[in-house]
């Protein structure tokens, strides 16, 4: 007589994914394979996303990849193995996309707010300052900054409001008029003939004022006609409306000469 192998056919009656073991003669045990759970007749697929986020953190997603196997991905927000993930705030790369000149405050998962600092005006992902600070900042106005900086002439850097008819940057590069007002000394009066003091005029304001004073005395007079604004008959407004704190820049075509 011979033992009767039990596990020799059908898998002994045992789970496809299970083990079949003989034990005596006869008889034998069904065991499930690693990543299965059961009773060895019936075995099933262990998903350990179910228990315990599967070992991931609280802040990562668990997806099963196989029986008793699983990888970990932290959420939109979070950064991090998956085993481990950590809150990435938005305002501490590039300042959450603000302005320089903007506070970023993180307020919930890729959300965040941006408010313009103390002194300065916008929407926080363009915050302005005085007038005097945005003549620097912008290429078309820098050489009129630049001049009164060389000059100590910081009028509009009070607290206005003021209007400005700035003259751009390669115009006041190109006149050779320049020199000659920087040598004989009457370079201030130019440029203050170019301020408008107690007003911030913006382009609608202007097209229903036919003259100005400028803070050095002298009257400007502004046409409007065919869609644009000309000064003294022949300088245009090219670009309008910078808005800062204490007023409003205007870049012209020309300088203005009282």
């Amino acid at each position: 007589c011979s033992a009767i192998d039990a596990c020799k056919t059908s898998n002994g009656g045992c789970s496809a994914k299970a083990e079949c073991r003989r034990t005596t003669p006869g008889n034998r045990a069904c065991i499930c394979n690693a990543g299965y759970t059961g009773d060895g007749i019936v075995c099933m697929e262990i998903n350990p996303c179910l228990e315990n986020n599967g070992g991931c953190d609280r802040n990562a997603e668990c997806t099963q990849t196989g029986p008793n196997q699983a990888v970990c991905n932290c959420l939109k927000g979070y950064s991090g193995d998956g085993k481990r993930c950590t809150y990435i705030s938005l305002c501490s790369q590039n300042n959450g996309g603000c302005s320089e000149f903007a506070i970023c405050n993180d307020t919930e998962l890729t959300e965040r707010t941006c408010t313009c600092k103390p002194n300065y005006i916008g929407d926080g992902f363009k915050c302005r300052g005085n007038i005097f600070q945005e003549l620097r900042r912008d290429s078309n106005t820098s050489r009129f900054y630049f001049h009164l900086e060389a000059l100590s002439i910081r009028d509009v850097a009070g607290p206005g409001p003021f209007t400005l008819f700035v003259p751009r940057t390669d115009v006041l590069n190109s006149d050779p008029r320049v020199k000659y007002w920087i040598a004989k000394g009457v370079m201030p009066q130019v440029l203050r003939y170019h301020m408008v003091g107690c007003a911030s005029l913006l382009y609608n304001d202007l097209t229903a004022i036919a003259n100005v004073t400028s803070i050095h005395g002298d009257p400007i007079h502004i046409r409007y006609s065919q869609n644009s604004l000309v000064l003294n008959n022949q300088t245009e407004i090219i670009l309008s409306d910078a808005v800062g704190t204490n007023g409003v820049i205007h870049v012209i075509n020309q300088i203005l000469v009282p």
